[in-house]
């Protein structure tokens, strides 16, 4: 395959950087843009990661980085509200037997983890750009930016988020559909006694957690109904999560006292989306949040984006052709994993929002966590 061949990233968050750093080391020409200046290097509280997004970050050749700066566990707890400790089970190590069963890390150091990665890789990077018009023929993409330049590329990766414009442009209908629930979060020092994740259902909150995220750190969350975000000024946030939290017991009495700063405190949706049909059209292909996304009740959003650019660029560096039929593979060959995880995720939450109770949670929960140990 031809080293001159280029690929427009668009969007640097999981998916975006993973796939620049792969393609980059098969000798592909590849240009990132970004839209936001600093490269969103310091958004979001923490992360879960699971075995199987641990073994696509060893395949970046990142994981020792990640092991480093992150917290290694393998079990979860189930609490009562008041932090009694109901049950500890032990995680499956979906990644293999070599690699722990789950990492927490802060958002922020994955992400820089991950930016040094594809500096590294040699890939050009421009921020605060958007592409704002793409023009396709038989042979590739011209891509207008928002700064007035032009470029043409065989090929465009739209790894550019959950409200993708990328996605709408090429005439790609489905948008993230709200489920109803909603999540507050927050780091926090960690209290020495948290050494895994503890989840307590039931009490104020549909779902109360915390995830051990570095040796002094950890991020804490509570789920609960959705409301207007327009309704909840954004200096009380602090005052709403504390208030949800301060009903519950055990470490949480360590971590609600710093629940202080609402600039420090994160409120999102709870969204569902699965593109069905074909992740692409002509030469731009989907990737990411822009492709999927599910509620983090199993914590898979960030492995399923960064195994989308693991098979991607798997299949885009072993083809001599980059044609509908390849795109139609990548798609065929991810959409029956991530359609388990996103039903799955979104079926945990309805077993809590709804009381839907007639389904077999463990028994789904359990099969799909098995399926994650299988290679992407």
């Amino acid at each position: 395959m031809s080293t001159a061949r280029t690929v427009l990233v668009i969007g640097g968050g999981a998916a975006g950087n993973a796939v620049t750093v792969l393609l980059r080391r098969a000798g592909l020409r590849v240009e990132l843009v970004e839209a936001k200046d600093d490269w969103n290097a310091t958004a979001g509280s923490g992360i879960t990661l699971q075995g199987n997004a641990l073994r696509v970050l060893r395949a970046l050749g990142v994981w020792e980085r990640v092991a480093q700066a992150g917290f290694a566990f393998d079990s979860a707890g189930l609490t009562a509200p008041d932090g009694t400790v109901l049950h500890v089970a032990r995680d499956l190590r979906t990644g293999g037997d070599d690699l722990p069963a789950t990492v927490g890390i802060e958002r922020p150091r994955l992400q820089r983890i991950l930016i040094d990665a594809v500096r590294a890789s040699g890939a050009d990077v421009r921020l605060g750009t958007r592409a704002e018009a793409l023009e396709q023929d038989g042979d590739g993409v011209r891509v207008r930016f928002g700064d007035g330049t032009e470029g043409r590329y065989d090929l465009v990766i739209a790894s550019d988020g959950l409200g993708s414009a990328t996605r709408a442009a090429i005439g790609i209908t489905d948008k993230p559909e709200p489920t109803g629930m909603a999540v507050w979060r927050v780091a926090a020092p960690r209290p020495a006694g948290v050494v895994r994740t503890d989840l307590a259902y039931g009490g104020p909150a549909y779902i109360a957690g915390y995830c051990p995220t570095g040796d002094t750190t950890l991020y804490a969350y509570v789920a609960e109904d959705s409301r207007d975000r327009a309704s909840i000024p954004p200096e009380t946030y602090a005052d709403e999560m504390r208030r949800l939290a301060s009903a519950y017991g055990g470490h949480w009495t360590e971590i609600v006292p710093h629940i202080t700063d609402p600039a420090k405190v994160n409120y999102t949706w709870f969204d569902r989306l699965l593109v069905e049909g074909s992740w692409h059209r002509g030469r731009v292909v989907l990737a990411g949040d822009a492709a999927h996304c599910c509620p983090p009740t199993l914590a898979q959003g960030a492995a399923m984006s960064l195994e989308d650019a693991l098979v991607l660029a798997e299949l885009l560096t072993g083809a001599d052709e980059w044609d509908d039929a390849l795109l139609r593979a990548y798609y065929e060959r991810r959409v029956p994993r991530v359609r388990a995880v996103v039903e799955a995720s979104v079926l945990l939450g309805r077993w809590q929002l709804d009381g839907v109770r007639d389904a077999d949670v463990p028994g789904l929960m359990g099969r799909t966590m098995s399926l994650l140990r299988e290679e992407p």
